[in-house]
């Protein structure tokens, strides 16, 4: 087995994994023929893989979406462009780690990126504030939004958050009017604009970045007004019941897509994105490329128009 952290519900999945390694070890190691032996494991292991990951709940969607070994925005920046430049400060207070961007090329395609960024352990993760953008992390990704609409270059947004900074400083520097200056530039850039969901999205630190012509989402990442933790809290006082809570948050990804919130679910591998990178970076990339090509091809006018009809959809309900 590799060193990638599993989480609860998956032990017994790793255990039967550990065994047919094993087993496949043994025949190595004392030369045995155990061919049919490892052939039958190998199906009980397919099997279960099947059923286990085909069947999550909310909750357990929740869970892989935060995994800490699930790529981050500068994971899919190298694996995915080239030539990135990063570009730092908001030209106001200062520079927010939690939030990166810059100038990079999606084949022939010069585009702007700006993601947020989680850490890998937890000294990157306190550098980094966990993901969650304080003022000038906002303010920054307006001035690099800004700067793609002047030279006309796509924007393309990673998210992943549990939401905006909540502490005192942040609100004394002007959170919320940040964060709703955001929504009122991504609503009318006259670019094409395309948002990956590619782990947590959380309230208004993920909208910020999500106000986009294309909205895609990763098949076991989630978006929410709301952490279930956050919303047991509230309505049972209770943080336990955040998997009962999940159930009812429509936080998956193909909740969303069968409310119209999002436009697109990218596949991800059974085992989720951490389990093999490599194949999600690719599917990633194919989808950015038809959508962006796509949206390149539309009036500007017409782009930004349908833009606001969208936005004008959501929340319209008929039963």
């Amino acid at each position: 087995m590799d060193d990638i952290r599993f989480l609860d519900f998956e032990k017994d999945y790793l255990e039967l994994k550990t065994k047919l390694d094993e087993l496949k070890d043994m025949a190595v190691s004392k030369n045995i023929d155990m061919e049919d032996e490892i052939r039958g494991l190998e199906a009980r292991v397919a099997d279960f893989k099947a059923e286990k990951y085909q069947g999550l709940t909310a909750w357990q969607k929740y869970q892989m979406a935060r995994h800490p070994d699930r790529p981050t925005t500068l994971d899919y920046i190298q694996a995915l462009f080239e030539d990135f430049i990063e570009l730092h400060g908001d030209r106001c207070f200062g520079d927010d780690p939690a939030v990166v961007g810059g100038l990079a090329w999606l084949e022939e395609m010069p585009v702007t990126i700006i993601g947020h960024q989680k850490g890998k352990d937890t000294k990157q993760n306190l550098e980094r504030n966990f993901g969650c953008p304080s003022p000038e992390g906002f303010r920054k990704a307006c001035r690099l939004m800004k700067q793609a609409e002047k030279f006309g270059r796509p924007l393309i947004t990673f998210v992943d958050t549990q939401g905006a900074y909540p502490g005192v400083e942040a609100e004394e520097r002007g959170q919320g009017w940040a964060i709703a200056q955001n929504l009122l530039l991504m609503s009318s850039l006259q670019v094409p604009t395309v948002s990956v969901i590619i782990g947590e999205g959380g309230s208004g630190g993920a909208l910020a970045l999500g106000v986009a012509d294309r909205v895609l989402m990763l098949s076991y990442s989630v978006y929410a007004v709301i952490s279930p933790q956050g919303c047991a809290s509230i309505l049972y006082r209770d943080a336990r019941r955040a998997n009962e809570v999940a159930e009812h948050l429509k936080m998956t990804a193909p909740e969303l897509k069968a409310l119209g919130l999002i436009d697109e679910v990218i596949s991800e591998p059974l085992e989720g994105a951490h389990r093999d990178q490599e194949s999600t970076y690719r599917e990633v990339k194919a989808r950015l490329l038809f959508n962006l090509r796509e949206l390149k091809n539309q009036d500007v006018g017409e782009l930004v128009e349908q833009r606001y009809e969208r936005l004008r959809k959501i929340g319209i309900f008929n039963e």
